[in-house]
């Protein structure tokens, strides 16, 4: 296994400068997860790793060995990585085992391990099949075997679920997290999506407008954002309409404060939640119903609560007057 370092990286498409100096560290044996919205940087981030783009300015290094610096550009394939592809990038004229043993043979190693990884990966009754004969899961289990196979000192994942539905991401997210973990394979995922991110990754790097603006492991970003952006992407809204004080009941919730770095600097604290822990309730927040949706599993009411609009599980009639309940809320302290 192998550690991944990047210091001051930077990268540059015309006048716009996507990744912004950029330092990261990824322990050998670590998954580190690149997560933020479109635009921020992850994937051009991930492809100066794998040597897909070549940074403007900075160094990275794959264990002691330098990859990109002044005067020094190591290309991909002498870089000792896998990389699972969004697209898949699996060969159509390749059935699955002859996919998987590509890198093998073009290293002259024997390609044994091939099978018993497939059967690993529920593929072995499908070994001999192209892939168009392939669900896309069948096809993605594909990609991440003929990653894996050579035991890479660094495996990269690039939106390696975004092209499957909710269940298949449920369960191949867990297969990555198991095989990587098994084999002891440092890697570095690229998701906008905090529910893979927390399933798959030991840390998380949250990037917005080319700079990681907090890195932690995931509990702590879920519990402790430290700016706005970060709590935005995880599911706190500001009340803006709202001012309280530290210590401050809501219902029947004692609100903390969240100290998050561009909180308001004057005036009194805002009232920060996550809509996740509102629903209509005997108490809490006043507000007026203005419309419900049905969405399968649960009903949501759209709610006005001062000037900011909600929606909330639980169904009222449009203009009834209701209350906003709130199993946690936050102060954003000033």
């Amino acid at each position: 296994m192998a550690s991944v370092e990047l210091r001051g990286v930077r990268k540059r498409y015309g006048a716009v400068e996507v990744v912004r100096g950029l330092s990261l560290d990824v322990a050998a044996g670590q998954i580190l997860c690149l997560l933020g919205g479109s635009g921020c940087g992850k994937t051009t981030t991930l492809r100066m790793v794998a040597g897909l783009e070549r940074p403007d300015d900075g160094t990275v290094r794959i264990g002691s060995a330098l990859v990109s610096g002044p005067g020094v550009f190591v290309p991909p394939e002498r870089r000792g990585l896998g990389m699972v592809f969004q697209s898949y990038a699996i060969w159509p004229h390749l059935d699955v085992f002859e996919n998987v043993a590509f890198p093998l043979r073009r290293a002259g190693r024997p390609v044994e391990p091939v099978v018993p990884l497939l059967e690993q990966l529920g593929l072995g009754p499908f070994v001999r099949r192209r892939p168009d004969q392939l669900s896309g899961g069948q096809q993605q289990r594909v990609a991440l075997a003929r990653a894996l196979v050579a035991d890479p000192a660094v495996l990269l994942l690039d939106e390696p679920l975004s092209n499957l539905d909710t269940r298949l991401r449920i369960e191949v997210r867990g297969q990555i997290r198991e095989l990587v973990k098994a084999r002891g394979i440092t890697a570095v995922l690229v998701t906008h999506d905090h529910d893979e991110a927390f399933a798959v990754a030991d840390q998380v790097a949250f990037l917005h407008g080319g700079l990681p603006e907090q890195v932690g492991d995931p509990r702590a970003l879920w519990d402790t954002p430290r700016t706005s952006a970060v709590a935005r992407f995880f599911g706190v809204e500001e009340l803006a309409a709202v001012r309280v004080a530290e210590g401050a009941r809501v219902g029947d919730t004692v609100v903390p404060a969240l100290a998050v770095e561009d909180a308001p600097a004057s005036g009194a604290c805002r009232l920060a939640f996550r809509v996740a822990d509102a629903s209509l309730a005997e108490a809490g927040l006043p507000g007026v119903a203005l419309s419900t949706t049905f969405l399968g599993d649960r009903v949501e009411t759209r709610v006005r609560v001062g000037s900011t609009v909600l929606s909330v599980p639980g169904e009222a009639a449009p203009g009834a007057a209701v209350h906003v309940g709130l199993r946690r809320a936050y102060v954003l302290a000033p």
